[in-house]
């Protein structure tokens, strides 16, 4: 493939990289095909669990290749966006983002966080959001089988 067409998949390359890398660095199988087995877990079943680390490892891999810092796990947060998210996922109205928060990121309709990660990362406003000057983040998944989209996705970011 020439230069001029690979030029756009460098990015995405540069991610796979840095998420495969952060994986293996934080002592966790390693990945298949170039993505965390967290990151394609499939959310759509009662009982699954995010692995928040690789989800967080994933954005700030994004956030490097913007040239921003890491963003550090918070458990308050996680626990903000898990009462979001359960609230989204019971009620299909989308939250508005709380005033004490830089952002929130929604979504749903995604069964894994690969593909919820790469709608962010598609979408120039979510992408921005992504890359807010915030320093730490929260997130989670809410799976409701009786709702619209079932996978409920939020992720918050403070400083």
């Amino acid at each position: 493939m020439p230069l001029s067409l690979a030029r756009p998949f460098l990015p995405l390359a540069a991610l796979l990289a840095a998420a495969a890398v952060s994986a293996c660095s934080m002592g966790g199988p390693a990945p298949v095909m170039g993505l965390a087995p967290g990151l394609t877990a499939r959310m759509d079943q009662p009982g699954a669990t995010l692995d928040r680390a690789q989800a967080l490892g994933i954005i700030n891999a994004y956030r490097a290749t913007n040239g921003l810092p890491a963003l550090a796990a918070d458990a308050g947060l996680d626990g903000t966006a898990q009462a979001l998210a359960s609230q989204y996922a019971q009620t299909d109205i989308p939250p508005k983002t709380p005033q004490e928060l830089v952002g929130m990121k929604l979504s749903a309709g995604y069964d894994n966080f690969a593909d919820t990660f790469s709608g962010w990362r598609n979408n120039p406003a979510d992408a921005a959001g992504l890359r807010a000057n915030a320093t730490k983040a929260g997130i989670a998944v809410a799976y409701n089988p009786a709702s619209s989209y079932g996978v409920y996705w939020v992720l918050v970011l403070d400083n």
